[in-house]
């Protein structure tokens, strides 16, 4: 399950990692809701053919 939040991050866009430090309440939260909804994604297609069993 690591190695498959790793890969999401890994393909996290630069306007997320940006918001994610950003000072800004509702850009960091976009971010983080965006970042979830990514890795709920990956985990629910078991990306790169990791079980999440």
């Amino acid at each position: 399950m690591t190695a498959m939040i790793l890969r999401v991050l890994e393909r996290a866009p630069q306007w997320l990692r940006h918001d994610l430090e950003s000072k800004d309440t509702s850009a960091r939260r976009r971010a983080e809701e965006t970042l979830a909804a990514m890795i709920a994604d990956a985990l629910a297609k078991g990306v790169a053919g990791i079980s999440v069993d």
